[in-house]
């Protein structure tokens, strides 16, 4: 039909006919390329915005208390969908002159000795952990207290490399944007002591009847003894590997020098 209508059309009008056609051939072309080249922009734009969004989301976290966390949020909803319906959340945000400094230096001792020093990845550990994974030992973790609090913060528990990915670049945005007391304060609110108890005003409360500024040294090293996996490891019923590990935790800290070591 097309080939008849292209005869006809050359019969009544010559050659200028053919030409329409042609540019209706090369208009559909024309056309597709417009609107690849505007799914890509859209796309850019898409993620500039999520950049621009991320650092604006840090940056007001500097100085305004998170009213929740990514993990939290993933714990609840993960408890919901399950059918716990006794499951609840324990959080309140606590100010860094509000807790004993026994519990951040605790956390440092136990979790990353480094912390004051390194730039948001302790390279030395991730070697390390290589290596023993290497030799056929159990991959372990080593994560930085700045990898975690972006983790925690921001994302999803769980391994993957987008996940790992994101974590990076959010530790980077951490270390950059923030001091690291503020690294540190939030991170005292929103690691997770046992199922469902975050922050050290619910753990301190919880597990010992004190507010968080009476933490004492045994208390605090109890509670960072089980952030390997708080629900697994109870600070209520510690095992005799828990105390070993709290008892550890108390001579590094004074090892290092106690609050004197943390970062001002």
């Amino acid at each position: 039909m097309l080939f008849n209508a292209l005869l006809s059309c050359n019969a009544l009008h010559g050659p200028v006919c053919r030409c329409r056609f042609g540019s209706a051939f090369l208009s559909k072309s024309a056309v597709s390329r417009p609107l690849s080249r505007r799914i890509a922009r859209w796309l850019l734009l898409g993620i500039a915005a999520w950049f621009a969004l991320s650092v604006l989301a840090v940056l007001i976290l500097r100085f305004v208390p998170p009213l929740a966390s990514a993990v939290m949020l993933e714990t609840w909803l993960g408890a919901k969908l399950d059918g716990e319906r006794d499951f609840a959340l324990h959080y309140r945000w606590t100010p860094w002159d509000r807790v004993a400094k026994t519990l951040p230096i605790a956390l440092v001792a136990a979790e990353d000795q480094k912390f004051p020093f390194h730039h948001g990845f302790d390279f030395d550990a991730i070697q390390s952990a290589i290596s023993e994974a290497d030799d056929g030992e159990r991959l372990r973790g080593a994560s930085t207290i700045s990898q975690q609090v972006a983790k925690n913060l921001f994302l999803w528990n769980g391994r993957s490399f987008v996940r790992k990915g994101l974590e990076a670049y959010f530790t980077v945005l951490l270390e950059t944007l923030w001091p690291k007391r503020r690294i540190l304060e939030v991170y005292l609110n929103i690691a997770e002591f046992g199922d469902g108890i975050y922050g050290a005003a619910a753990a301190s409360e919880h597990f010992f009847r004190v507010a968080p500024a009476q933490l004492d040294a045994r208390q605090a090293a109890l509670l960072s003894a089980v952030l390997p996996n708080p629900v697994r490891l109870r600070v209520e019923k510690p095992s005799a590997y828990v105390l070993r590990r709290a008892a550890w935790i108390q001579h590094q800290a004074n090892q290092l020098g106690g609050a004197a070591y943390l970062p001002r």
